[in-house]
């Protein structure tokens, strides 16, 4: 168990943590969620000793083991891959060396030998003796292959890396286990993994994540960061956004009758109890939900941007035609052949591990780079509405203020006040609208760029990635915004729930061919026929 009591941080003037209590339990899977900047990872580092809370005490049961992902994936170049992870069983790792060292001892004395035995015993009690299965079977879970095993951390990529320092964090069955965005850098498979992993794990979990699939499938409760204090609820993200929504609504009905109000909270979770009863953990906390009270449920202060996209036109049968582009860049074919037709009907996902395909059929798309061969064709009927991966060009002008440069987009030359009430709506109120573009954040460009779609009035949308960058908030709105969009779209994303919920057709770009299929995303991963296919195009 692992419980803070009275904890308070300030940074400043700002107060991020004020008599925060609260304890975490075995066999819980806690969501950390919050606005960007509320504190969540400051407060995994301070669960974890890396910060000192001003106030108050963590308080870990004794004799229990802690880990922690690491975040610098450099921090290990000149060491195995194997005892990178063996590492993050700190004791166990100083016992295998210490023994080792005695081994090594020219004039092994008396005394010697009866350290070894002690180490042996000690060894032998921590699993020592499977360690390197183990460490063999995470990081093969993981997808790390067997010939990095011995390899130094410095001849991994990046991605090796990461998936290096997420095994050594899981090794030995740690009592308490603190997760800072898991799934950054991770492959679809290995997040399937990982979240079996989580699933099946007996202990105490504390994860930070943007993917909202991942906190749904792993979480059974949500530990939300509001106001500075920190309150959990049973249940999974799903839950309590939706059950914040109903506060929302239910605190804005002052009027209603508590009768009418208690009905529409049991209404509410017994949809959603049918909705996850297929869920191992739902399912556990299933009498949990049922005892919920209308108090014991409030509104967030969270800030949804408003994302309404709104075609100008209707769009006709004729929409995309793609004939035979090939496009070779540095050396490389990217794009071999690509050939489909585009429907009216059609929200098509790009997925794979290609995303430089992927971009580079957005950037032929739309005239911003040419194919070596083949054609495309726009129905006369469309209006193309493009959001890049890389969007740094639209930002180094020399407007003076957010309002000027969102004016250059708007086609009916608005007024300043229709601007500015725009840019309210995405969250950019008083004096933010003054900002100059070139000093905004990652999400706040995101959120320029989609208001800049929002205007254009298109009934094609074309978005390569608009999830990076993105805090739940405003991911939600995107996704909500998307799936109630009346044209047609082309997207990628990461966010796993964002393509299951949008998309209606998936493609997948490999260097031997397309796969072209009418089917959701989930359809698609869970498909062996696909699946199939896909290891035989990438062969």
């Amino acid at each position: 168990m692992i419980a803070v009591s009275n904890v308070g941080l300030r940074f400043g003037d700002r107060k991020l943590f004020d008599e925060v209590n609260i304890k975490f339990t075995p066999g819980n899977c806690y969501g950390l969620i919050g606005a960007n900047g509320a504190g969540k990872s400051t407060f995994l580092k301070i669960l974890s000793g890396e910060i000192e809370a001003q106030t108050g005490d963590v308080i870990i049961t004794p004799g229990e083991r802690l880990a922690v992902l690491k975040q610098n994936q450099f921090e290990y170049e000149e060491h195995e891959v194997m005892k990178v992870v063996i590492m993050g069983h700190k004791r166990l790792y100083e016992v295998a060396n210490e023994k080792d060292a005695i081994y090594m001892k020219e004039n092994f004395s008396d005394e010697d030998g009866m350290r070894a035995a002690e180490l042996e015993g000690e060894f032998a009690e921590l699993n020592g003796w499977e360690a390197e299965s183990e460490v063999a079977i995470l990081l093969k879970g993981l997808g790390v292959s067997e010939e990095l095993h011995n390899k130094k951390m410095s001849e991994l990529v990046g991605s090796d890396k990461v998936k290096v320092l997420l095994a050594q964090a899981l090794f030995g069955k740690p009592d308490i286990l603190l997760l800072d965005e898991p799934t950054n850098n991770l492959d679809i498979k290995a997040i399937q993994w990982l979240e079996e992993f989580l699933i099946n794990f007996e202990n105490t979990v504390i994860v930070v994540s943007h993917d909202r699939h991942f906190l749904n499938k792993v979480c059974t409760h949500v530990a939300d960061l509001d106001f500075a204090k920190i309150q959990i609820y049973v249940g999974n993200y799903d839950f309590w956004y939706e059950s914040s929504q109903l506060a929302l609504k239910l605190q804005q009905g002052e009027n209603k009758k508590k009768e009418e109000k208690v009905k529409e909270l049991q209404n509410f979770i017994a949809r959603f109890s049918a909705n996850a009863s297929k869920s191992k953990q739902a399912t556990s906390r299933k009498k949990s939900l049922e005892k919920i009270s209308l108090d014991d449920i409030k509104p967030s202060s969270r800030r949804y941007p408003y994302v309404n996209f709104t075609p100008e036109r209707e769009i006709g049968n004729d929409v995309l035609r793609v004939e035979g582009l090939t496009k070779t860049i540095d050396g490389v074919k990217v794009l071999d052949d690509v050939n489909f037709i585009l429907n009216k009907e059609d929200k098509i996902a790009l997925v794979g591990r290609d995303e430089i395909a992927n971009t580079t059929l957005f950037k032929i798309l739309t005239g911003e780079m040419e194919a070596d061969s083949g054609s495309f064709r726009w129905g006369v009927t469309t209006a193309q509405a493009y959001f890049p991966r890389d969007n740094s060009s639209y930002f180094e002008g020399s407007e003076p203020s957010l309002v000027d440069w969102l004016r250059q987009y708007s086609p009916n030359d608005q007024s300043e006040s229709f601007l500015r009430g725009f840019l309210g709506r995405m969250l950019f109120s008083g004096e933010e609208v003054q900002k100059k573009p070139s000093v905004l954040s990652g999400g706040e460009k995101v959120r320029c760029m989609l208001s800049k779609m929002m205007l254009s009035g298109s009934n094609v949308l074309l978005l390569d990635d608009p999830t990076n960058h993105l805090d739940l908030e405003s991911i939600t709105a995107l996704n909500n915004g998307l799936t109630n969009f009346k044209g047609t779209m082309i997207f990628t994303s990461h966010d796993h729930q964002f393509v299951e919920t949008i998309a209606n057709r998936i493609i997948e770009i490999t260097p031997n061919g397309i796969i072209d299929k009418q089917m959701t995303y989930d359809e698609y991963l869970e498909n062996s026929d696909v699946q199939k296919q896909i290891e035989e195009l990438y062969a």
